[in-house]
């Protein structure tokens, strides 16, 4: 059965959306014990000149690796992950949950208990008292798109293609969990040629209703001051030639999802820049005066809406492959691909256009916040320490001392903390997929794995990891994988000595100050931890040094772009400045009853900004 699973893998290829034909399957990531060694084991040592297999040092961080090639790949290709049972399998219910929230493929292989029962129970099963027939892996059912478990090998000649059709599904796409009882993976069974010889994937972009697209037409024809949200599935379906096209025909300004940033260039003059509690100002003040917003491929989290009070009284029309996500906030649903929808739309709809002084002025204010981005990243302090937005702009501009332009070369990588909303607003992305966020989940330790996925994707650019010490402690071991694989990344640490973007969050909810930063963590008898992140860095290989300051991090990052391994460079930064302008409203919940006064004033703030909500 695994053989057959491996070779399926292996011969499958897909028709990339430029037309060229390629592996569909780049390889497995594999960390091999008792559930999988024998079985899966051999299968892809048979294979490993077709499908290479890729050591990791954590199952979590191999599977968050797999979902950033695929992201960066803009969803056409992936590579799979295989576990044991028990721990190794359950270290990867995480991942699956990004990929899951994300809408990215992901094809989960753990290994399972004997499907026979006769050793039962085997080390690392879980014994449930009521139903017999669970195991550790019904804990991806919640967190997948498509489960099933293999109970005989026959059954893989039917699963495999569901679950390869789910993860190439433009609307349907997620993380699938294939569950393999190691007895199971090494039955033998009379395979179907045809099965080891399966066709060209080609994806799917269905076309609007003719009914929705009509109604859609109908609104926008009404409309005086629309807003184009670009989200992640302009990303996914490449579409950003499209919305370029239908932004300059009808003159409407373009805010951009962190899963949506660098669908258009960064200084092209209808980008208005970042949407939402991590916006812009210009996008955000154009959000809030617009009559009708298109939401393009976008989810339209809370992040996006402002928790639902940013365009609260807007129209809203979602393009939306997924139907779920169309219909979301009684928006005028137009279900499609985004750029054959963006297409549909262009076609219909030529003699219309936004309001002269609408785009105008949309012209104007991205001018003034493209200005306003300079001044915060060019800004260095005097006698305190640096804050994000500083270090953004030397590791931005640091590109120009090999004569690159970071806005095409590099691809910036992040996930939880301050550091989305300040690259959200902030960085500057010239290319397709140059800004990699994972924000949909905000899963702290992501971001270097997920660095070592992205580069595995786009060996050719310059890949730029941007993390706090927090998520570096959360998950680092695939600096060591990097190094194995000859893979370089450049992993920028901004250490401010613990969680300082919650205890900013805390303090705001009108909470004393604990359990965030490492001196406030400190009971009597302990001491703070004295870490040195570039000395651990250097313990897996890498080469990597702290600076002592943002001239220094200039220099460390000239030296680090010209380098041919991975590096790591470790700042110490602020988390009590931040980058005030633009942002909105944001639903944290406060409790109603408190005895301290901070935490009474902070709920009738919270009451207030509940007012604006859409209903």
């Amino acid at each position: 059965m695994s053989q057959a699973l491996v070779k399926h893998l292996a011969a499958l290829q897909v028709e990339m959306h430029d037309g060229s034909v390629q592996p569909y399957c780049a390889g497995v990531f594999a960390i091999f014990g008792h559930g999988n060694v024998a079985g899966l084991g051999e299968a892809l040592w048979s294979e490993r000149a077709q499908l290479p297999t890729y050591r990791a040092h954590n199952e979590q961080a191999m599977a968050h690796s797999a979902i950033a090639y695929g992201k960066a790949l803009f969803r056409q290709r992936i590579i799979a992950v295989t576990s044991s049972i028990g721990p190794g399998a359950t270290n990867m219910v995480t991942a699956a949950a990004v990929a899951h929230v994300n809408r990215l493929p992901l094809l989960l292989l753990p290994g399972d208990v004997f499907q026979s029962r006769a050793p039962d129970p085997v080390l690392q099963q879980v014994e449930d008292f009521h139903h017999g027939d669970l195991s550790a892996n019904d804990a991806f059912r919640p967190v997948t798109r498509y489960f099933d478990r293999i109970t005989d090998p026959r059954q893989i000649l039917s699963a495999l293609p569901r679950a390869i059709g789910i993860l190439t599904d433009p609307a349907q796409c997620g993380p699938v969990c294939l569950a393999l009882p190691q007895d199971v993976q090494t039955q033998a069974f009379d395979c179907p040629e045809e099965f080891l010889h399966p066709g060209i994937i080609r994806f799917r972009r269905p076309p609007a209703d003719a009914h929705q697209l009509q109604e859609a037409c109908a609104a926008l024809r009404k409309a005086k001051r629309p807003l184009l949200i670009a989200g992640g599935g302009v990303l996914y379906s490449q579409a950003w030639d499209a919305l370029r096209a239908f932004a300059e025909t009808h003159g409407i300004p373009v805010a951009e999802t962190q899963a949506g940033k660098s669908s258009l260039p960064w200084n092209h003059a209808l980008n208005v820049g970042a949407i939402g509690v991590t916006g812009a100002t210009a996008a955000n003040a154009l959000a809030a005066s617009a009559d009708c917003i298109i939401a393009v491929g976008t989810r339209l989290q809370d992040f996006t809406t402002g928790s639902h009070t940013l365009f609260a009284k807007a129209q809203i029309l979602s393009l939306n492959v997924n139907p779920m996500d169309a219909a979301k906030w009684n928006s005028l649903p137009l279900v499609a691909d985004a750029r054959t929808g963006l297409g549909q739309l262009q076609e219909a709809l030529t003699e219309w256009r936004a309001s002269a002084d609408w785009t105008a002025s949309a012209h104007t204010q991205a001018g003034q916040w493209n200005a306003r981005v300079g001044e915060l990243t060019a800004h260095v302090p005097q006698g305190v320490l640096p804050y994000d937005a500083e270090v953004i702009g030397v590791v931005r501009e640091s590109a120009q001392a090999l004569d690159q332009h970071s806005d095409a070369h590099d691809v910036v990588i992040c996930a939880g903390g301050t550091l989305p909303s300040e690259l959200h607003k902030l960085w500057r992305a010239g290319q397709p997929g140059n800004y990699h966020m994972e924000y949909g989940y905000s899963c702290m330790g992501y971001e270097i794995a997920g660095g070592l996925g992205v580069k595995m994707a786009r060996p050719a650019q310059e890949v730029i990891v941007m993390i706090g010490d927090g998520s570096y402690m959360m998950m680092n071991s695939e600096i060591a994988t990097s190094v194995m694989l000859g893979k370089k990344m450049i992993v920028v640490v901004l250490d401010n000595r613990g969680f300082g973007c919650i205890q900013r969050l805390q303090l705001a909810c009108g909470i004393p100050r604990f359990n965030n930063l490492l001196d406030d963590c400190v009971p009597e008898g302990g001491q703070t931890p004295a870490i040195d992140i570039a000395m651990h860095a250097r313990s897996m290989g890498a080469q990597a040094v702290h600076v002592a300051n943002l001239g220094e991090l200039r220099s460390a990052m000239e030296a680090a772009r010209a380098a041919h391994s991975t590096q790591v460079i470790v700042i110490d930064t602020t988390h009590t400045r931040t980058t005030e302008d633009g942002g909105t409203w944001w639903e944290v919940a406060v409790p109603e009853v408190s005895t301290l006064p901070s935490v009474q004033t902070a709920h009738a703030d919270y009451l207030q900004g509940k007012r604006a909500q859409r209903l």
